[in-house]
């Protein structure tokens, strides 16, 4: 699998040159745009604006624009004038607490992998992270952008998330309300949540959506009518408590049934 990108990790005066892989995959089913007359394929082909001339991708230059219609154009030389060395290497900032970072800021996640001369220097960050319990928090450049980077140790390797800015993330465009709870609410709750604890597994999940889709996809293939599954109907339960109480029913074990005891037994 070819690196996404390549770099050094630079720990104070060390440097631990890495490749990042990308570390998931999409595995959805992908459709293509038909005509919906004779079901030939839509295109897209990429056409000057002035000429209306089809243009191939080695004619296609990169162009800011400063004013109306007007542009200065930047080939692949200049982005890479603008680096400077700390850009291309993976520069740590500090270090931080894994819990401190929000779920909100993280982007995409990379393997990094140590490259010819940096196991040592590998193992002994991402040990040295790993009993101290801390991330490092980094910046380097990738393609054309600077990102902000979290490196992450882990039991078999290093991951690296990428991070947004802050002025890349939302703020929520509503705060939601307080409404005051009952201590009974709140503990049946808490006792709800605990019921359903469990750990993460991983491979315990499954995409169901696309095995429907997936089976119905082979239905029509195959000629077939696919029967949709009936839908789930909803309790009518408006109490909190109520809803509460019947959750916590559906949590219960069911107890085996006793058997009627035998005659002169």
């Amino acid at each position: 699998m070819a690196a996404t990108h390549k770099g050094a990790i630079s720990f104070g005066l060390v440097h631990i040159p890495v490749a990042l892989h990308t570390a998931t995959q999409d595995n959805d089913i992908h459709f293509n745009q038909l005509h919906k007359d004779d079901g030939s394929r839509i295109k897209y082909k990429k056409v000057c604006a002035h000429c209306g001339t089809e243009v191939s991708t080695p004619d296609i230059v990169k162009g800011f624009e400063y004013a109306d219609g007007k542009y200065v154009v930047m080939a692949d030389d200049d982005f890479e004038k603008a680096k400077t060395d700390k850009d291309k290497t993976i520069y740590i900032l500090h270090f931080a607490e894994l819990s401190s970072i929000r779920p909100i800021y993280y982007d995409k996640t990379y393997h990094a992998v140590p490259e010819a001369g940096g196991d040592k220097a590998y193992e002994l960050l991402r040990r040295a992270m790993l009993e101290e319990n801390k991330v490092a928090i980094a910046k380097t450049v990738m393609g054309s952008k600077e990102k902000l980077l979290c490196i992450i140790p882990t039991q078999t390797g290093v991951l690296i998330e990428t991070l947004f800015f802050a002025d890349e993330v939302k703020d929520i465009p509503k705060d939601p309300a307080r409404p005051e709870l009952q201590e009974a609410e709140l503990s049946m709750a808490k006792n709800l949540i605990n019921t359903m604890v469990k750990e993460f597994d991983p491979a315990a999940y499954h995409d169901e959506y696309q095995v429907r889709l997936r089976e119905i996809i082979e239905s029509k293939i195959n000629g077939k009518e696919f029967t949709t599954a009936p839908e789930q109907k909803e309790s009518n339960v408006i109490d909190l408590m109520e809803a509460l109480q019947k959750s916590l029913e559906q949590q219960q074990p069911e107890k085996p049934k006793r058997g009627r005891p035998r005659k002169g037994a």
